[in-house]
């Protein structure tokens, strides 16, 4: 792919909770228009991170930009320039499609004729203008989905943070989910996604793998499954942890160097 500017910038991002470190010294770029995916099994410290890219929590120490704006100092501005969509479902099962769209269309402050407008375009673009008045949670759990996401990039965000969006879904809704977030790259925004399904590390353009609090290795999923000899990422991310647990149970912990692209490397 080629790159475009760098919209998030980490540079050994510690955060710890008393003496448990969540993100051990994490160091990485992600650029403009691109689909980053950051994976690794529950408890590996991407919710963590996530939460301290969007501004919702603060590092324990290290140098960290989103969108252009310090997130020491500039949280608020960092929250009006990205869209998030929880692993949780995100919108409000008691209010209307049209209304949770209106909703948080006006956290945004966007205004009412612009907002009806793009309303229209949604729900026609998701084939789901039969469903404006339906409450959110007797629709599909798949077109709740979708919905949330398109919710999430609305104001046309600079980066959008999805954590785990696909938890749950089948499948087909799985792809489905994946040609909104193509679009959306196509369309210049950044997509940050977190997921434990190494299937889904396919689709992005470059990947980090974390496991332990640490990032073990960083790259396209081609140069991964090369690098570890490996014929799917499923197989790169079991080298990684096999490794790491080995090292973790038989010796002290190795201090890996850095990689070219300024992750840590497992192998």
């Amino acid at each position: 792919m080629n790159r475009g500017q760098p919209v998030i910038q980490v540079e050994d991002m510690v955060k710890r909770f008393g003496h448990f470190t969540a993100n051990d010294h994490l160091n990485f770029e992600v650029f403009q228009g691109e689909i980053f995916g950051f994976l690794g099994a529950n408890g590996a410290g991407k919710t963590t991170a996530i939460r301290i890219l969007c501004g919702l929590s603060l590092p324990t120490s290290g140098k960290i930009h989103v969108a252009g704006y310090d997130v020491y100092r500039d949280r608020e501005k960092i929250k009006k320039s990205i869209g998030y969509m929880s692993q949780k479902f995100s919108l409000y099962e008691d209010l209307k499609v049209y209304e949770n769209i209106r909703f948080y269309a006006g956290i945004y402050g966007l205004g009412l004729t612009f907002i009806k407008r793009r309303t229209d375009q949604l729900l026609e673009k998701l084939g789901l203008e039969y469903a404006r008045n339906k409450l959110i949670k007797d629709l599909p759990l798949g077109w709740r989905q979708k919905l949330a996401f398109s919710v999430a990039i609305f104001h046309n965000p600079k980066i959008v943070f999805l954590d785990e969006p696909t938890s749950g879904v089948d499948p087909i809704t799985r792809r489905q989910f994946w040609e909104l977030i193509y679009e959306a790259g196509n369309e210049g925004i950044t997509v940050f996604v977190t997921t434990h399904y190494m299937d889904e590390a396919e689709y992005c353009d470059r990947v980090a793998i974390m496991d332990q609090a640490c990032i073990e290795a960083i790259g396209t999923p081609a140069d991964l499954k090369e690098k570890f000899g490996a014929e799917d990422m499923n197989q790169v991310f079991l080298k990684i942890a096999r490794h790491q647990r080995r090292n973790f149970t038989d010796s002290p912990p190795i201090d890996f160097p850095l990689s070219p692209e300024g992750g840590r490397t497992g192998g």
